[in-house]
């Protein structure tokens, strides 16, 4: 068991940037470094990466982070990563063979569109609690093969290996060892049944995807591989924790039990509540492992079963990065902080709606065709209202999932736990009340999701002895009451709502 010394490292890879975390057995942080990455877009509705770029700010991140650290005290590595993200490598040399193709990309529209038109949605939503949707990776994983030279019969073969980010991450802190990935990652693949816990070989042949290409599964919480030497972190430490960066955030909030819900505010947006089994949603939600304890694993290599946590989910494509497009399309030097300065300056939007749908409409909706829209504009609006409006748009969507989760729970969810970068602006966690008319208890840390990433790891190394533990370290919250009156909250939400139909209407 580690000693009070001894400290857990936390990976975030997310799209826009990579996180590390040094944590200590109090659960405080006592390191962080970060290095940017660039996100590119090659044609309309397309989304990539670099994957050399991704492993090399996740190197370049450690070294910072641990230039004041004794590595030796450094009991295990934890990662949390952007999911349905997919690369695709060549198993000899480790050498990618496409892009990281970005969870945002819609380069499989067509594909996906082929599949509903026979038919398949039912059983695709039966089997993995997903709608047929470019968002989810086994459409982009069938383009990564589609467009390599011989990819079927190679991957096939054993030559290549596919996978979500947390396995590209894993393969590279063991040098190329260990092709794993978790639980919550798999379910978020359109591959992986939520009922036997593993890949399903029905879909698998439904998508063309060579099983032998694919990591393989284990609890979230399962001792995944050991460290090679890489700077200043040593070989041989235990990589104890894999988890999607959404289920990372709820359990970095202890919502561990039914009727916790959270939203993360990030390039887009995500709200998770747990449940004790496997709901299929009728309201445009996602059934999805929200994580998967135990580390035993069964014969053959296969995970545990028994062991999983259920979650419903709501996935917005697009929320900060709509603030991000709005300060560029203004010719703002720092989009973000001057659009949110804007926003700052009036107190409503002056009936100016906007519908951020530059690559469809996510949960609750699922409309891929829809586009972007900004209606009531007057000869009296101007960037003040756009950026409110801006910032209003994330909370009008969140509302939207908020809504359909708390109808599909059948129960009243009474508050709403925030993180992610959005959620540091006050004026939008104020709206966000006021338009739910529930409090929002924004998470004071900016790091909820690696935080989540290091607690799994600790319970697997040791470091803390159960849940229960967690959920007793010290975190800090920012509550956010509603003021708004109902009259008016019913006013705004229709303007809303008339927007999106319109959004809809027009594709």
């Amino acid at each position: 068991m580690p000693s009070a010394e001894q400290e857990i490292l936390g990976i975030d890879q997310g799209t826009t940037n990579t996180k590390v975390l040094r944590v200590n057995a109090a659960g405080e942080v006592i390191g962080r470094s970060s290095q940017p990455l660039d996100v590119c877009y090659p044609q309309p509705a397309w989304v990539e990466q670099d994957p050399l770029a991704l492993w090399q700010s996740i190197q370049a991140a450690l070294e910072t982070c641990l230039a004041d650290a004794d590595p030796a005290r450094i009991a295990a590595v934890a990662v949390t990563n952007q999911r349905e993200s997919v690369v695709l490598w060549e198993r000899a040399s480790g050498q990618p063979l496409g892009p990281c193709v970005v969870w945002q990309c819609r380069r499989s529209a067509a594909f996906c569109q082929e599949l509903q038109a026979r038919g398949l949605e039912p059983l695709l939503h039966q089997r993995t609690g997903l709608t047929i949707d470019p968002l989810f990776s086994a459409s982009k994983m069938r383009w990564l093969l589609d467009h390599t030279p011989n990819g079927n019969s190679r991957a096939a073969n054993s030559e290549l290996c596919l996978g979500t980010v947390d396995s590209w991450v894993l393969w590279n802190l063991t040098g190329g060892k260990v092709h794993r990935c978790d639980m919550t990652n798999a379910s978020r693949t359109q591959l992986f049944n939520l009922h036997t816990l593993d890949w399903d070989e029905e879909l698998l042949a439904l998508f063309g995807i060579p099983a032998a290409a694919l990591p393989t599964v284990h609890c979230s919480d399962a001792l995944f591989g050991e460290t090679i030497p890489l700077g200043r972190l040593p070989g041989g430490i235990p990589i104890a924790a894999l988890i999607g960066d959404s289920h990372a955030a709820l359990f970095g909030h202890a919502g561990f039990r039914h009727g916790a819900i959270k939203a993360t505010y990030g390039t887009g947006s995500s709200l998770m509540t747990p449940m004790p089994r496997p709901i299929l949603s009728s309201h445009g939600l996602s059934t999805t492992v929200a994580w998967a304890m135990g580390q035993a694993v069964a014969q053959a290599g296969r995970p545990a079963r028994g062991q999983a946590t259920y979650a419903l989910e709501g996935n917005i494509s697009v929320t900060g990065a709509a603030v991000q497009w709005l300060g560029q399309l203004l010719g703002l030097a720092n989009p973000a902080q001057e659009v949110a300065q804007l926003a700052a300056q009036t107190d409503d939007a002056g009936d100016v709606y906007f519908v951020p749908a530059f690559v469809g409409l996510g949960a609750p909706h699922w409309h891929a065709a829809a586009r972007g829209l900004i209606t009531g504009l007057t000869r009296g609006s101007g960037p003040v209202q756009l950026a409110r409006a801006t910032l209003d748009s994330i909370a009008y969507q969140v509302r939207d999932v908020f809504e359909a989760m708390q109808t599909e729970a059948g129960s009243t969810l009474e508050f709403l736990l925030a993180d992610g970068g959005a959620s540091r602006n006050d004026q939008l966690m104020q709206f966000q009340a006021d338009i739910l008319g529930v409090p929002v208890l924004r998470n004071t840390s900016a790091d909820v999701s690696a935080l989540g990433a290091v607690y799994l790891a600790g319970l697997a190394v040791g470091a803390w002895p159960s849940l229960e533990e967690i959920a007793a370290l010290p975190r800090g919250h920012d509550r956010f009451e509603p003021h708004m009156t109902a009259e008016r909250r019913a006013a705004l939400i229709a303007g809303w709502q008339q927007a999106i139909a319109q959004a809809v209407h027009t594709t």
